[in-house]
């Protein structure tokens, strides 16, 4: 059975790639939310943890015997990605999936995008197995298709359905070895 830690698991993002594996009978998922309240639906087969990210102790109790990591995030990204990158060190857990930003290695980097930089920055200068994405801008179109482009080449795209990035998501956790320790731009084709 494959334990996987959702960080941020209220997001939207989230409670679709919760929706793609809470079926899965070879995932158990724990799901760290600062409020149980604002989860969609919580899943009887999933452990829900209520928390903080920028609390080191209970990041790390939750990080504790998970295989994987998938962080969906908003804030003091930086912090939270040096706090994630601590607890997965101090325990072990080596795979870690962190939702960034299209434009983030772009020059020069705008202001809004300099949380998001900071905290690839962290995971890219780790031990970590990570993968981060860097998606378009989101629609909530009910539609799975996606491109991607590794670090160093020119983003596409201008939009993505979340659908598709929480498929793409789930693809990665259901084989955790593909894409470790890359940074992907993904977007819609031709869009």
């Amino acid at each position: 059975m494959k334990k996987v830690l959702i960080l941020g698991a209220s997001g939207n993002i989230a409670q679709h790639v919760i929706e793609l594996l809470v079926e899965n009978e070879e995932v158990h998922l724990t799901l760290f939310v600062r409020s149980a309240r604002r989860l969609r639906r919580q899943p009887t087969n999933a452990r829900v943890v209520e928390g903080d990210v920028l609390n080191a102790a209970q990041l790390q109790a939750a990080v504790t015997g998970q295989d994987i990591v998938y962080a969906n995030l908003a804030g003091d990204l930086e912090r939270m990605a040096r706090n994630i990158v601590q607890a997965m060190t101090k325990t072990g857990v080596k795979r870690v999936i962190f939702i960034s930003s299209i434009g983030i290695y772009e020059q020069p980097l705008k202001a809004v995008l300099k949380p998001y930089r900071a905290a690839a920055d962290v995971l890219e200068t780790s031990d970590l197995d990570y993968t981060i994405l860097r998606p378009a801008w989101f629609t909530s179109a009910s539609e799975v298709d996606y491109e991607i482009t590794p670090k160093g080449t020119p983003e596409r795209g201008s939009v993505i359905s979340q659908k598709s990035l929480a498929t793409f998501i789930t693809k990665i956790i259901g084989s955790p070895a593909q894409y470790a320790r890359q940074s992907l731009g993904i977007n819609k084709p031709n869009s």
